[in-house]
């Protein structure tokens, strides 16, 4: 008799756990960033070098990408990469150049969208909680600029974050889907 009840039981509870998962919101698994550079009508244009990392209090801070001159000759283009100096401080002296899997070419003024899935290089497995993406652009005979995005993590599918810069940066987007 016991043995029929447990086989019972099992039934309805995997009948249960079926329709929760089912009324669970999905949580997102990749990140979507689109940042555009803006095109300045300027003398000397060069273009900017650009920095994305990922902050948690508490936590390492993760470089997801970095945009810079790595193909000068004797690599002259890292030199400049402390112009940066917020990501530099948090992240960037630590590193080796060229970077395995973040090192990117500059690129020119435009839409660039990067996508990022979690558990996987360079973004990682992220734990709850409160994290802040950042964007940091510097550009020779020209300015500097940061921008935040602040999230929480695991996001919604289809959630969006937006924000924009003043002079270095134009409109960032953070999405997140499954």
């Amino acid at each position: 008799m016991q043995i029929s009840y447990r086989i019972v039981y099992g039934g309805i509870g995997a009948l249960a756990a079926t329709a929760s998962v089912q009324t669970m919101p999905a949580l997102a698994q990749t990140m979507d960033v689109t940042l555009t550079i803006p095109r300045l009508n300027v003398a000397e244009y060069h273009r900017p070098y650009l920095a994305i990392w990922l902050e948690k209090e508490g936590a390492q801070p993760r470089t997801l990408s970095i945009w810079y001159d790595y193909d000068m000759a004797k690599g002259e283009g890292t030199k400049w990469l402390r112009d940066m100096r917020q990501w530099w401080r948090v992240s960037g002296r630590s590193m080796r150049f060229p970077a395995d899997g973040v090192t990117g070419a500059t690129r020119a003024p435009g839409a660039h969208k990067l996508s990022f899935t979690a558990g996987r290089a360079p973004l990682g497995a992220l734990t709850p909680g409160k994290y802040t993406l950042f964007v940091e652009a510097s550009r020779e005979v020209g300015g500097r600029e940061v921008v935040q995005l602040p999230f929480n993590w695991p996001p919604r599918a289809g959630t969006v974050v937006r924000a924009s810069g003043k002079s270095e940066l134009g409109a960032i987007s953070l999405g997140f889907r499954k």
